[in-house]
């Protein structure tokens, strides 16, 4: 299985738009020790020529352009991309998928809650249903796994189980829909499992580490672990309000019950930091929290990096 991580940032990307912190000010400015980042999305494949997306992010056509594997190959209008598998509601992980809707066959796997908030509630992704076939919404269930097919229906090879790991939807699901969704399917973490039987954990949001948690990611290969904020109070010390970083659904990386202490005694996987928010002081390649992280054996993921398992 091949692994290509699109963007690597959290929303808003690496410098955000409308973000002065020191960290976006520094990069504009030619002084940061660091790289800008796009949305985080991850791409794998089997084979290298059917390829599934992990979430639609906002970047995606950018991210498309930056990567020939995803280029057109046949034809007038083709694509490499067979399908995207979907951990939320979340804008920032769903967007992507409008972008999607030039009549391109496409195989969307979410869970129902997902699937309603999207094409029940929001007349935007009625574009993705003009002509038969042009999207095919597959029903995932957390904890079961399923194959992932391509446009013609063929199984690929690539197996996908998702687990729940939050129970907030996005603030946009109206009053009228929140008591008609499954808590436990509104934010999943994903473990893609390869033909050959490698496991690629892919956990972008992570309110918190329990040990059914641990106990999955101690059979990964490779984990892409959330690693969106360094400290739980660092919006609020940076904006001088705001919320903690547990009450938006991301275990931070420092501290006591951070990740980085939390995870250190996971041995069998490679782990990578991704959704890396603007804010965070790890992507200051100079700076000592980036050294701690690297020190403790993690990486911080970069747009276009790619590994194979």
């Amino acid at each position: 299985m091949r692994v290509k991580i699109l963007g690597s940032a959290a929303g808003g990307g690496f410098p955000q738009w409308n973000c002065a912190c020191p960290n976006c000010r520094a990069l504009r400015n030619g002084i940061f020790h660091g790289k800008a980042r796009t949305q985080a999305q991850v791409a794998v494949s089997a084979d290298g020529v059917t390829w599934f997306l992990l979430g639609a992010s906002p970047d995606l056509r950018s991210q498309i352009e930056a990567t020939p594997e995803l280029h057109p190959r046949e034809g007038v209008r083709q694509s490499p991309i067979a399908g995207a598998v979907l951990a939320n509601a979340d804008i920032d992980h769903v967007l992507g998928l409008l972008l999607l809707r030039e009549l391109q066959p496409l195989h969307a796997y979410a869970t129902n809650s997902i699937r309603r908030i999207l094409t029940e509630d929001n007349s935007m992704f009625g574009m993705l249903q003009r002509v038969p076939g042009q999207v095919t919404w597959t029903g995932l269930t957390p904890g079961t796994t399923f194959p992932l097919l391509n446009a013609a229906n063929e199984d690929s090879g690539l197996r996908c189980r998702a687990l729940s790991l939050g129970a907030h939807f996005p603030a946009f699901v109206s009053e009228r829909r929140q008591p008609e969704l499954k808590s436990g399917e509104a934010s999943l973490g994903l473990i893609v499992e390869s033909p050959s039987g490698k496991r690629l954990a892919y956990m972008p949001a992570v309110p918190q580490i329990d040990d059914s948690l641990m106990k999955e990611l101690e059979f990964a290969d490779v984990l892409l672990f959330d690693g969106t904020f360094w400290s739980n109070d660092e919006l609020i010390r940076i904006q001088g309000s705001g919320q903690t970083a547990l009450q938006m659904g991301h275990v931070p990386v420092s501290a006591a019950e951070g990740s980085l202490n939390r995870l250190a005694g996971l041995r069998r996987p490679r782990k990578i930091y991704v959704h890396i928010n603007n804010t965070n002081p790890m992507l200051n390649e100079a700076g000592p929290e980036y050294r701690q992280v690297r020190e403790a054996g993690w990486e911080i993921a970069e747009d276009g990096c790619q590994f194979d398992l």
